[in-house]
């Protein structure tokens, strides 16, 4: 391994220097692998020479041991010695052969291991030009499919020579043995060339539009699943099933079309031998009549057509191998256009970035000196996130410089989490230091969190934190940053997700004058204007343009854009001056249940609230029994055992139809049986020669000869051409059927089954697996009945010959039984390991590439290139293994062939009497032969069995428990809902079965058109309040009724379409905005731009150049979370429902635009019924009643103005968030 590693360093060292002098992009990656490995190369090079001079000797003995059955007076040793000369030379052959395999298929390892290692390094410092290029999934398909096809390059990379070297040496031979005729067979041979050649070319052209519609259906794939939440909340799973079906029905054409090709080349194939031979032989016997065809001159003919076949096969697919190849480095190429981030202390020098060379900079000059706090505010748009990545150097520098004194940490705006630990998250690579970690989690207001969670701060998280709520993704994201002891924090609106009172917990613990972090530089883009007077300095941009910097009260003075903004939103509220002791927020911190030991002062005297915190612990190192419910993403299932192979089978060919299936059979099986009858004819053709020794040679009968042996090779060509066209087809329809019902499933299964499931091992089932069921198993299949039907046809052909040789067959039949059985259980599973350690290295790519930024502003891409490696790894242990298990098998079945040889040469000696010469001939250049087919029968075997998991994949998500219809019979009112009038009775939910109940019980009525506004601590149950309404988690006991109507008796669709959610992370797809808005084209472009006017967003759209059809990029890149926020906004808008869920939608907007969507929401929503889930008082402050949640369970609930005077829960958050009752009472 240590060797590997070195190796791929070298390797990564030339494809740097090769890239300065990228002008044959083609051909740097070839000569890179060359220089690498140019030892192991060598050597296999030598052992492949060896074998390939060894085969030409087998039908040199198989003459002479022809003519020693015809002359009767020589010595029986003679024939003894042949025999087992025969024996020898084959086993000498297999070992070189083997020797050689090994050594290319460990290449082939290596090389694939080094271009992943090279697509992940690249992909950490690739440019966000670049990223924009290449969207993750087609990143990852570059790891997964394109790595794989240059492994089997490299295997196939001798025949290179060894093709030629094999036909010129067996040109020599032939032409001792028959002389000029030869070149007729050679005219044949040249012919088919170009065909081939021709077929070749297009064959690469449909590969190159496969692999396009294949990126295109896997992209798609890869939003649908990331954002699969919002799909099931607005019913829109039937469009994008569409859209993946129409691509995979063109993916299908290409594929139908490409599987023609193949069968007329496998015609023209199957046809070479017998027309060559047909061609060498009629001219040899036409050209004089004293050339007679003898047993010796046409059975060793025969085996060098023989070893010709294989050269010959292989030229063509080795081209088309290596055509595939060179498209996939030039997709290669197009990742490692690299460039370099900036090396940055914080001060801009008139700086001037863009996201892309072309697009509207941002201009910028700051100097930050260091140990500040500096916040950065302006409206939605204005740049705030942009001045961050401009910091970082993720942006193109067009001008000017910035200069970054000391290490970085940053928190983007919306979090990323790994898939792993709670407190991985939170170290992040940095040493684990108990009193550190425990002061960290205490600021960042984790610890009640980490009460609630199964394993305390070793409780796994799933991939994108899916088992987190948006508050503590952030805070975990926050501590992170503070554990990291950076010097200088870029904080990107980190309290835009969290309640207002934690909000001020964060800014008084953390980031504030006296928080963790006071004596570090801390740059905080922010929305919340009650902290401004805190910071040192603030920074006001208007439209990607510093307009003015300076504290809070000199910007106040200058009555500049600052100070309108502050008039607008902020009456200074006289009790707005903290209280030094900054002491409140913890007044809810205590009510989730501590049964720890807490003290809890009396809550009479809300002036002073003075709780003490539980004394909790973090979970100590050790304690790692994990409890149920607590590891969230299961292991990947992997079956052991044998395949229920039968079932498998049997599930194919049922997709791809009986009568396909069984015509196929029949007609390979006819085939083969024209290709012994040919031998046989052939055989008793060189028996004439016995005959007419001393007569001339009759032409009619010569005619009568040539004649039936060529109408034979012709027939067997055109059944081979026959089955593979039937064997296409039935292909074609088995992927086509197997794929819809995999995609038909996953969009119909519950949602916990994605909170679970990494996405990486649902995409790797759309891509790898897919990708076997498309073009291996169709592969493997046709050449496995080949084989089989080879083998039976040889080991016939051999028994009538020498009926001794029954005797044989049995032993040698079941030692090759066991052998097989023994070496196709071992390869499964070794197959099944290496496709369950490859998705981890997938889901970690993925991870890696959508946290970019954070990792880079880390400056942890060390770390994270270092756990790539470990998984690959892991990966390759259990590929050595299989590679090596190859070997193991061929030495032993290569054995049983030889013996099979020597058996057929020994019978053929001791019953010479008996026997004609023919007889001998065929039997034994039959038997040469039987070696490789027996080989490749249980490589194809166990190629077949390997391969077919695949289906079993497929069809273990076909099968998944789907959620309630989409539709029932029972379809409510078509205006259903018409009031708008929700009830839970007793109403309870958990997220599985097997964890607690997150609702305890909620019983509460909301009439029609009543604003109800939802708040509770982070956790507390809000947002599962909204899943239950669309159903997204089913009653564990209780209902819901809207408008009367029970919920849980109608179609999921029915449902959702009904009830309009502005979700809590506004999820965008790549396609027109247009799409996003309305993927049904249900509106007409009138209603979109109105909605967009009320959104806000119509000058933004009327302002680009497509203007609807604007492409967004997958997940929305290309636009400020503000605007995906008022884009989600917009979708409520179109869908006009009676019943309205806001979840935390304005958490991302700065306070002006807050207002517009406030103002926008009571105008245009004021007939319907509204649950705000908030985060910001205020923004609820006019609802007409606020329900206060508390783990699960409703604590108060009722108007605001009586909520303040009751000085409960509400009042105390009110209080924090500086809400007093003289506000309220002015709204």
């Amino acid at each position: 391994m240590e060797e590997r590693g070195n190796k791929d360093d070298e390797k990564k060292k030339k494809k740097n220097k090769k890239k300065e002098e990228e002008n044959y992009p083609n051909s740097w990656l070839i000569t890179t692998i060359y220089e690498t490995f140019k030892g192991i190369l060598f050597e296999s090079a030598f052992f492949k020479l060896l074998q390939d001079v060894l085969a030409f000797v087998s039908p040199q003995l198989l003459k002479m041991m022809i003519s020693f059955t015809q002359d009767t007076s020589s010595y029986a040793w003679e024939g003894y010695l042949y025999a087992v000369l025969l024996l020898v030379v084959a086993i000498l052959q297999s070992l070189f052969l083997q020797q050689y395999f090994q050594r290319c298929f460990v290449l082939g390892m290596k090389v694939r291991t080094a271009i992943m290692a090279a697509v992940y390094k690249k992909a950490l410092v690739v440019s966000n030009d670049t990223r924009k290029e290449s969207t993750v999934g087609e990143t990852v398909n570059l790891m997964s499919a394109d790595a794989q096809r240059f492994n089997d390059v490299t295997n196939f990379i001798h025949l290179l020579w060894s093709c030629p070297l094999q036909i010129i040496l067996s040109i020599v031979f032939l032409w001792i043995e028959l002389g000029p005729s030869v070149l007729a067979g050679l005219a044949v041979m040249g012919l088919m060339v170009p065909i081939n050649g021709l077929l070749a070319t297009k064959a690469r052209k449909l590969q190159v539009e496969n692999m396009k519609f294949k990126d295109k259906r896997l992209k798609i794939m890869n939003e649908i699943l990331n954002g699969i939440k919002i799909l099931k909340l607005y019913a829109w799973e039937p469009s994008f099933q569409a859209q993946v079906e129409d691509i995979r029905g063109q993916e299908l054409k290409v594929m139908r079309k490409f599987a023609y090709l193949t069968s007329v080349s496998t015609f023209i194939f199957s046809c070479a031998p017998a027309l060559v031979s047909l061609a060498t032989f009629s001219v040899f016997v036409g050209v004089s009549s004293e050339n007679v065809l003898t047993a010796e001159k046409a059975f060793t003919s025969i085996s060098l057509f023989n070893i010709l076949r294989f050269p010959l096969a292989m030229l063509p697919m080795l081209i088309a191998a290596i055509v595939a190849s060179v498209i996939s480095p030039s997709v290669l190429i197009s990742l490692s256009i690299c460039f370099h981030l900036l090396e940055s202390a914080v001060s801009v020098c008139d700086g001037s970035f863009a996201w892309e060379k072309e697009a509207q900079p941002l201009l910028v000059s700051l100097d930050i000196k260091p140990g500040r706090l500096v916040a950065v505010v302006g409206a939605v748009g204005s740049g705030k996130s942009s001045l961050m990545s401009a910091v970082l150097g993720e942006m193109h520098c067009t001008k000017g410089f910035v200069n970054i004194k000391g290490s970085l940490a940053f928190v983007p705006q919306q979090a990323w989490i790994q898939n792993a630990t709670l407190r991985d998250n939170i170290l992040f690579g940095s040493p684990h230091e108990d009193k550190r970690l425990q002061e960290v989690v205490e600021a960042c207001a984790l610890v009640p969190d980490l009460e609630l969670l199964p394993g305390g701060d070793l409780t796994e998280i799933g991939e994108k934190g899916i088992n987190l709520s948006g508050g503590q993704k952030q805070r975990v994201s926050l501590a992170r940053a503070a554990y990291s002891q950076a010097d200088i924090y870029l904080l990107d609106d980190p309290l835009s997700a969290v309640d207002s009172h934690v909000g001020k917990h964060l800014f008084d613990k953390v980031l504030g004058p006296k928080g963790i972090l006071k004596n570090k530089t801390r740059i905080l883009v922010t929305h919340g204007v009650n902290f401004l007077p805190y910071v040192d300095e603030i920074v006001v941009l208007v439209d990607g343009v510093v307009s003015e910097v300076g504290s809070y009260n000199s910007l106040r003075v200058s009555r500049g854009a600052f100070s309108e903004f502050l008039d607008t939103y902020a009456k200074e509220q006289s009790n707005h001056t903290h209280s030094e002791s900054g002491n409140y927020y913890l007044y809810l911190t205590v009510d989730i249940s501590c049964t720890q030991s807490c003290t809890f002062v009396a809550q009479s005297k809300p002036e002073i609230p003075n709780v003490l915190l539980c004394d909790y612990e973090l979970t100590p190192e050790g304690a790692d029994e994990s409890k149920a419910g607590q590891r969230l993403i299961e292991k990947e299932t992997m079956e052991t055992g044998q395949v229920t192979l039968s079932f498998l089978y049997l599930q194919y060919l049922r997709a791809m139809g009986w009568g396909y299936s069984i015509m196929v059979f029949v007609v390979y099986f006819i085939q083969n049986i024209a290709f012994i009858g040919q031998n046989l004819w052939l055989s008793d053709w060189t028996n004439d020669a016995v005959e007419y020794s001393n007569k001339t040679y009759p032409a009619s009968k010569r005619d009568t000869r040539v004649g039936v042996f060529g109408a034979l090779g012709v027939a067997q060509g055109l059944f081979v051409f026959l089955g593979t066209l039937l064997m296409a087809n039935a292909s074609v329809n088995a992927s086509c059927i197997l794929h819809s019902r995999l995609l038909n499933n996953i969009l119909r299964v519950p949602m916990v089954f994605f909170d679970t499931t990494p996405i990486g091992r649902v995409v790797n089932r759309f891509a790898k697996d897919i990708f076997t069921v498309d073009e291996a198993i169709p592969l493997s299949f046709r050449s496995w009945l080949l084989c089989l039907l080879g083998v039976l046809g040889t080991l016939f052909v051999i028994c009538l010959a020498t009926p001794f040789f029954t005797l044989v067959i049995l032993p040698l039949a079941l030692i090759y039984y066991f052998v097989q059985r023994f070496y196709v259980a071992t390869s499964r599973q070794l197959r099944r390991l290496d496709s369950v350690s490859r998705s981890p290295i997938y889901s970690h790519f993925g991870e890696t590439v959508s946290g970019l930024s954070v990792i880079r502003a880390y400056g942890h891409q060390e770390r994270f290139l270092k756990h790539n490696e470990i998984t690959i790894d892991e990966n390759l242990k259990s590929v050595y293994p299989w590679i090596v298990s190859n070997r193991w098998l061929a030495i032993r079945l290569e054995f049983l062939g030889n013996l099979v040889v020597f058996f057929s040469a020994l019978f053929a000696v001791i019953s010479r009497e008996t026997l004609d010469s023919g007889l001998v001939g065929l039997s034994i250049s039959y038997a040469l032969n039987v070696t490789q087919t027996l080989n490749w029968l249980v490589r194809m075997t166990s190629e077949l069995e390997t391969n077919i998991v695949a289906v079993e994949r497929v069809s273990e998500y076909s099968e998944l428990e789907n959620e309630a219809k989409w539709v029932t019979d029972n379809q409510p009112p078509e205006k259903w809902p018409e009031a708008g009038s929700l009830q839970f009775e007793n109403y309870k939910v958990r997220y599985r079965p097997e964890l607690d109940l997150v609702l305890h019980g909620i019983t509460c009525e909301i009439d029609s058109t009543e604003k109800i506004g939802i708040v509770g601590r982070t956790g507390a149950g809000k947002s599962s309040l909204t899943s239950c309404l669309f159903r997204i988690i089913e009653a564990a006991e209780g209902r819901i009724l809207v408008d009367g109507v029970d919920i849980s008796t109608i179609g999921l669709h029915d449902l959702r379409n009904r009830l309009t959610i502005i979700p809590q992370d506004p999820v965008l797809f790549s396609g027109t905005l247009r799409m996003n808005l309305d993927p049904f084209d249900r509106f007409s472009d009138e209603e979109i731009w109105s909605v967009l006017e009320l959104s806000h967003l119509k000058d933004y759209v009327a302002g680009l150049k497509e203007q609807l059809q604007h492409e967004v990029a997958e997940g929305g890149e290309n636009l400020s979370v503000g605007q995906r926020q008022l884009l989600c906004l917009a979708r409520a808008l179109l869908r006009k429902s009676r019943i309205l869920i806001l979840d935390e939608a304005t958490a991302a907007v700065d306070l002006e635009t807050d207002n517009l969507i406030q103002n926008t929401i009571r105008s245009e929503f004021s007939h319907c019924t509204v649950l705000t889930i908030a985060h910001r008082l205020h923004s609820i402050m006019d609802s007409s009643r606020v329900m206060v949640l508390d783990a699960g369970k409703i604590v108060e609930f009722d108007s605001p103005t009586k909520l303040l005077e009751k000085q409960g829960h509400f009042f105390a958050m009110a209080k924090d968030a500086g809400v007093t009752r003289e506000e309220i009472t002015a709204l």
